[in-house]
């Protein structure tokens, strides 16, 4: 069984979750069209995205990484980051099922996204 969630930059598909049966951990797939851009952010714990198709410019702290078919890059806890498809652009995305996010300059934390819960 998987779960869909939209946003306005972006459709994730989540295969495994707390919600769905995991005891921690969460996997889930990222597709976004060319030029979606998502917000800055920071979560409180690591992910590990692998791009399956397309490319994605990735802002990661003070770094800039490109995501291309076939390569990954460990996010870690605690970094903004902001995630911008350079063309349509597909990730899967492993990461603890309890994370929560915060944006920059937001005085409250966002929860648990519901694709990763």
């Amino acid at each position: 069984m998987y779960r869909v969630t939209e946003t306005p930059n972006a459709v994730m598909t989540t295969y495994a979750s707390p919600t769905q049966g995991s005891a921690e951990l969460s996997l889930w797939k990222v597709e976004m069209k060319e030029g979606a851009q998502g917000p800055l952010h920071v979560f409180d714990s690591e992910q590990i995205w692998t791009a399956l198709s397309g490319t994605a410019s990735v802002e990661l702290g003070d770094e800039k990484l490109e995501l291309t078919a076939g390569s990954t890059a460990v996010f870690p806890a605690g970094v903004t980051r902001r995630i911008t498809a350079d063309q349509d652009f597909t990730a899967v995305v492993a990461g603890y099922g309890a994370a929560t996010v915060t944006v920059p300059g937001e005085s409250t934390d966002r929860g648990t996204p519901p694709w990763i819960s």
